[in-house]
């Protein structure tokens, strides 16, 4: 059950509860795609940072592991060692970007594994029951992700299988949260709105899903190349006609810039590898702009990543350290980078929930958008 606590504008501060611990929105959802944060963050390391919500991957833990062998391990919480909520997408974009490797039918999708090249099909039942084996606490409907940019009416046909998927996913769910043996048996479920740049479309869309009362409605085929200001566009031609009383969860988006920019349109979940694959690549996130410690400017930087956060890495190591690590390609200065960026986007997240609880989002988002434009520091 979602609650929402209040309002600043289109704002939204909310409450989801889920059998695995109640979700503050709005939320940042680490990505661990196939079950782990890459670069060698811990489920403890998560908990010291305060996340929230770790999100899955569907498609890479049925090719592997298998989802059969994480069930009889007791399912993707007990598998990681996390007892926080988990959200696991369908695996719909990745089996719809494998372009060349995969057959759309009515009935699903017919594709190759990037492994090992072996014959697969998902459908919505299949979907469904490999996220139930998983058992984790939100499971995402399988959809198609259309290409960028589309033909309108490959555009309607694609958003209509969408709708008939998503009743077959339904129906799946209730099923499979019948079972005796279901590990999750209040497993939640939610449906993504699409339609790429087609306002009209969206629209629509979203009045269909909404009908369909479930417990939460992502915005999926954004941030695919389309322009930022198309991307805002259409959340403010679309988020409006989604449920209030459910979270909104813009999928795989973004900077901070954009958290904050979606966020004042009525975004309330969000996921994106940034933080973990900038943080790999020497990049570091602070409230004055991104810092490339791979620059000779740091080689003598006895500071921390940035001197008011208070994460475990800035409290201990220096902007030199973290170089040094990279430059010794020790996969410890990943470790740490990764660590900083994950608090940074949590930490965010925290203060946006408290601007809004204080009716000055606007205020907030106006200063922090003014200290990441400084630049390096």
């Amino acid at each position: 059950m979602y609650r929402l606590i209040c309002r600043d504008g289109s704002a939204k501060r909310g409450e989801l509860y889920t059998v695995h611990g109640t979700i503050q929105s709005p939320v940042f959802m680490n990505v661990g795609t196939a079950a782990a944060i890459k670069g060698a963050v811990s489920t403890m390391d998560l908990q010291d940072i305060k996340t929230q919500v770790v999100l899955s991957n569907t498609y890479h833990l049925h090719v592997r592991p298998g989802d059969q062998v994480i069930k009889k391990l007791g399912g993707l919480h007990k598998f990681m060692v996390w007892d926080k909520p988990i959200l696991t997408d369908s695996g719909g974009y990745q089996v719809f970007s494998l372009a060349g490797l995969r057959k759309i039918k009515e009935e699903g999708v017919y594709f190759n594994s990037h492994v090992d090249g072996r014959k697969i099909f998902m459908g919505p039942e299949e979907s469904m029951q490999i996220q139930s084996n998983l058992a984790s606490t939100i499971a995402m409907a399988l959809d198609e992700c259309p290409p960028h940019p589309a033909e309108r009416e490959y555009m309607q046909n694609s958003v209509d299988r969408t709708t008939r998927w998503l009743k077959r996913c339904m129906d799946e769910m209730t099923k499979l949260n019948s079972l005796p043996d279901t590990i999750n048996k209040k497993q939640m479920l939610f449906g993504i709105n699409q339609g790429g740049t087609y306002e009209d479309i969206r629209i629509e869309h979203a009045k269909r899903i909404s009908d369909m009362e479930l417990e939460g409605y992502a915005i999926g085929g954004l941030a695919v190349g389309e322009s930022h200001a198309q991307m805002y566009h259409i959340l403010e031609e679309t988020v409006p006609h989604l449920p209030l009383d459910k979270p909104t969860y813009l999928m795989g988006v973004g900077t901070p810039e954009n958290i904050l920019e979606c966020v004042d349109r009525g975004v309330d979940f969000f996921d994106c590898v940034y933080p973990a694959r900038n943080g790999r690549h020497g990049n570091a996130y602070t409230n004055h702009g991104k810092l490339n410690l791979l620059n000779a400017r740091y080689e003598l930087d006895g500071r921390p990543i940035e001197e008011e956060c208070r994460c475990p890495v800035c409290k201990h190591y220096s902007r030199a350290y973290i170089r040094h690590l990279f430059k010794a390609k020790e996969m410890l200065g990943l470790r740490l980078l990764v660590t900083h960026n994950l608090y940074f986007y949590n930490k965010m997240m925290e203060e946006i929930r408290t601007a809004i609880e204080q009716h000055r989002y606007k205020e907030y988002k106006k200063v922090k958008l003014e200290g990441f434009a400084q630049g390096e520091a």
